[in-house]
C-alpha cells in the first residue's frame, strides 16, 4: 500500500498574523485575571491585590532539544513545563504564558501547529492561559521563548534564601531519570547515525525517556501545601540538578546543608540504566538535572504534615555555613559535595 503523503503548507502562504490566527483558534481563555488576551498589542491581566510572580526561559534546538528524537509535540509541552515548574518553585500559581517562536523555512505550517498542540496540551492540563507570543523567522533551526505569569500572596511566596538552621531538607519524586533518559535517547541516535537500518531498543526504558521528553511539572505540592496550610522556608525546581540546586538555596540562606546518601530517592529504573553505563546511580541523582522536581526546606513544626504528602522524601538538614555541604555516604563516610549540574554555556 503507498505511503500517505504527509501534508506540508509553506508558512509564507499564511504570513505572521494569519499563521498567529491559525495556531492559536483554539487556545481559550479559563482565569478572571486574564483580561485581554490574544488578539491585541498587548494582554492586559488583574492581580486582584495578588503579587505577579514572573519567570522567562529560552528553549533552543541544538542545546535543549534535538529534532532526531524530540517529538514537536512534546517540545511545545517541555518548553511550557519548564517555565510553570519556576513559577511553582516560588509557591505561586500560574495563570498565564506567552509563547514565542523563530524558526527556519524548513518548518511547515503543519509543523509549528504539532508544537502549539504540546503547548495547548500543558495549557489545558495545567490550566493556564496563553495570552500572547510572538513568531519570526530565524536563518536556522528553531527557537522557543516562554514566559510563565503566576500569583500568590505576598506571605505565601518563597525564594532561596530562607532556610534556617535546622530546617529539614525535602524533595518530591525521584531523581536522575530524566538525565539517563537523555543519555539512552542520544546512544540511540549515534547508533542510528553510524548503521541508520538498526531500530533503536526503547521498550526497556520508556519512564527514563518520558522523564527526559515529557517532564512534569510538580503543581500536586503547591495544591498540598496551600490545602495544608505549609510554607516552605525555600524552595527551588530542580533544573540543573540536586547538588546544584541546594548549592544555591545554601548561598542564597547563608546555610551549610548535609544530605544522606541512603535518603535520595532513585527510581528502580534509573538504578538498573545508571549500572549499564557504568555510572553510580548516586552521581547522576545529584547532578542530572532535568527533573523539575522541587527541593525545598521545611521548619520542624511543620514536619508532620508534610510526612502525609505524596511522594515526598526527607533527605537531609539545613546545618550552620561552616559546616559546609557534605553528603553522608551509605558506606558512613562524609564528601564535600560539589555543584557539577548542567552548564548552559558549555560546548
Amino acid at each position: 500500500m503507498k505511503e500517505q503523503e504527509v501534508k506540508r503548507t509553506d508558512v509564507n502562504t499564511l504570513g505572521e498574523f494569519g499563521l498567529i490566527e491559525h495556531i492559536t483558534k483554539d487556545f481559550n481563555n479559563i482565569h478572571p485575571s486574564t483580561n485581554k488576551g490574544i488578539g491585541d498589542d498587548a494582554a492586559v491581566l488583574d492581580a486582584s491585590g495578588r503579587k505577579m510572580v514572573v519567570s522567562t526561559d529560552m528553549f533552543v534546538e541544538g542545546i535543549h532539544f534535538d529534532l532526531v528524537y524530540s517529538p514537536l509535540k512534546h517540545i511545545g509541552y517541555k518548553a511550557v513545563i519548564v517555565n510553570l515548574s519556576d513559577i511553582y518553585a516560588m509557591n505561586a500559581i500560574p495563570e498565564q504564558i506567552t509563547f514565542s517562536m523563530a524558526f527556519s523555512s524548513k518548518y511547515s505550517v503543519e509543523a509549528i501547529q504539532e508544537i502549539y498542540e504540546g503547548v495547548r496540551t500543558a495549557c489545558d492540563l495545567y490550566k493556564v492561559d496563553l495570552i500572547g507570543g510572538d513568531t519570526t523567522s530565524s536563518t536556522k533551526g528553531m527557537s522557543i521563548s516562554v514566559t510563565a505569569i503566576g500569583y500568590a500572596k505576598e506571605e505565601e511566596i518563597v525564594g532561596r534564601s530562607g532556610a534556617q538552621v535546622g530546617d529539614v531538607i525535602c524533595v518530591t519524586g525521584d531523581l536522575g531519570a530524566a538525565y539517563l533518559g537523555l543519555q539512552i535517547l542520544e546512544r540511540e541516535k549515534q547508533l542510528y547515525i553510524n548503521h541508520p537500518g538498526i531500530q533503536p531498543d526503547l521498550a526497556k526504558a520508556q519512564y527514563l525517556i518520558e522523564r527526559q521528553l515529557k517532564p512534569e511539572a510538580r503543581k500536586d505540592a503547591i495544591d498540598y501545601f496551600r490545602k495544608n496550610e505549609i510554607i516552605p522556608t525555600s524552595m527551588i525546581d530542580i533544573s540543573d540538578g540536586l547538588t546544584s540546586e541546594l548549592f544555591h538555596i545554601c548561598k542564597s540562606s547563608g546555610v551549610g546543608a548535609f544530605i544522606e546518601e541512603g535518603k535520595v530517592p532513585i527510581h528502580d529504573d534509573s538504578q538498573m540504566m545508571a549500572l549499564q553505563f557504568n555510572m553510580d546511580p548516586i552521581t547522576s541523582a545529584l547532578n542530572g538535572g532535568e527533573d523539575y522536581e522541587l527541593l525545598f526546606t521545611i521548619n520542624e513544626k511543620d514536619l508532620e504534615k508534610v510526612r502525609y504528602m505524596p511522594d515526598i522524601y526527607m533527605i537531609g538538614d539545613i546545618v550552620p555555613k561552616d559546616d559546609g555541604i557534605k553528603l553522608h555516604t551509605t558506606g558512613g563516610n562524609r564528601h564535600d559535595l560539589k555543584a557539577q549540574g548542567w552548564n548552559h554555556f558549555q560546548t
